[in-house]
């Protein structure tokens, strides 16, 4: 199991909010605009981050459990990324997903006044500020997390498990992504 702490939990923190902001100022520039009114550009984005998730769940399900006490610890370094990594990887779960494009082209101009004079600046504010409260939440799970995980032991076995089922679920997820129709 990929246990790093709350240190790896809140880098990856910032490099899903590091992918947000690429979402708020493309959407501010109106790109987004055209992913979410362009079948192929929305369709191209959409099969990259399906494939991305597939692919991470993939590496997840077909990972090697090891049998003794002391190679399930070097199993579990195995796993063990960088935080160079973990931030790329946060970064593009985030940039490839064209729901993030199409959510913020739906939601964020419900609180722009249609007569305002800087509408991309206000898009952008209120993108930042969106932003912003996301990654307080994203950090405050990584710490309360990583407080529970060490309270909570799980044995080598069942962490083996979860991570076939985390690895499932990204597959699943990639699979559904895949199959999203434009709205």
């Amino acid at each position: 199991m990929n246990i790093q702490g709350w240190r790896a939990g809140s880098i990856a923190a910032l490099g899903i909010g590091s992918g947000t902001f690429v979402h708020i100022f493309a959407a501010a520039l109106g790109v987004s605009a055209v992913i979410a009114t362009s079948s192929k550009a929305f369709l191209v984005l959409k099969y990259i981050g399906a494939i991305y998730l597939i692919y991470i769940g993939v590496r997840l399900v077909f990972s090697k459990q090891k049998s003794s006490m002391e190679n399930a610890t070097s199993n579990l370094k195995s796993y063990e990324m960088s935080y160079r990594k973990i931030y790329i990887q946060g970064f593009l779960t985030n940039v490839l997903n064209p729901k993030v494009a199409v959510f913020f082209l739906a939601f964020v101009p419900q609180f722009i006044s249609p007569d305002a004079v800087h509408k991309s600046t206000a898009f952008i504010l209120l993108g930042l500020i969106f932003n912003f409260n996301g990654m307080l939440w994203c950090h405050f799970l990584a710490i309360t997390t990583a407080f529970a995980s060490r309270k909570i032991q799980i044995s080598n076995v069942a962490a083996f498990w979860l991570n076939k089922l985390i690895g499932a679920i990204f597959v699943s997820l990639g699979i559904k992504l895949a199959y999203t129709q434009q709205s």
